[in-house]
């Protein structure tokens, strides 16, 4: 399939460059950080203020992980000989998006450490712990479809990234604007917003709602890719 080859060519980039081990690393760091600070000082066997911290720092990494996806290729001319090739911008697009995925996932894996320390040495809970991890897998690809969204809007990477990052913060705010309104606007507001959804996820509640809300999100930024390079194909 033409996708599996744009999956394994970005998954090269990624691996055969320092770009996906500094990310992994800092992502990493960062969380190992925050779980060893909290266990230590709470003495508490839980991970639900460690994982909505790991969801916080993806909000910065998420855009830096997928900026140069597209606009790198926009900014080589290469995105012509791809679009000119027999391969769909469906299997480019959604090609580039697992590869940022995969990334992500093999990042995860990784932090699967912190519950296998609990569990070794406490009891813990592990229902909230599961729930939390299903929720940042899936706040974590609602970004990366954000980010390369962004991608997509220009060939500089460094706008593509603060462009990202910027979508990915209304989002995540966006309930605060609920507080200014009432009745069916302020629904609204809430309901868009990921961090009132990720608080059901870390509290042990997994709701079909709110895994169909974020699978929604990336749905819509892939779709809404694939029509901007759509656009740009035949203008």
């Amino acid at each position: 399939m033409k996708m599996l080859e744009i999956l394994k060519k970005e998954l090269k980039s990624y691996f055969f460059s320092p770009a996906a081990y500094v990310l992994m690393g800092f992502y990493l760091l960062i969380s190992g950080y925050f779980f060893s600070t909290f266990v230590l000082s709470t003495h508490y066997a839980e991970l639900g203020p460690v994982l909505g911290s790991m969801v916080t720092v993806f909000m910065f990494v998420a855009p830096i992980l997928t900026m140069r996806l597209i606009s790198e290729d926009m900014k080589m001319g290469t995105d012509q000989l791809l679009l000119t090739s027999p391969v769909t911008v469906f299997d480019i697009v959604v090609g580039k998006f697992l590869s940022a995925v995969f990334v992500y996932l093999a990042t995860l894996v990784i932090t699967f450490i912190y519950p296998l320390y609990l569990k070794m040495y406490s009891s813990p809970d592990m229902g909230p712990i599961i729930s939390g991890y299903i929720g940042l897998f899936l706040a974590g690809i609602a970004f990366i479809s954000i980010g390369i969204f962004a991608s997509s809007l220009t060939e500089n990477q460094m706008i593509a990234g603060s462009l990202g990052f910027a979508l990915i913060l209304v989002f995540w705010i966006i309930s605060w604007l609920g507080d200014v309104f009432t009745g069916k606007a302020k629904a609204i507001f809430k309901s868009l917003s990921f961090f009132d959804r990720l608080n059901n996820f870390q509290n042990g509640i997994v709701n079909l709602n709110d895994i169909v809300f974020f699978l929604s999100v990336v749905i819509f930024f892939i779709f809404a890719t694939i029509r901007v390079i759509d656009k740009r194909r035949w203008s």
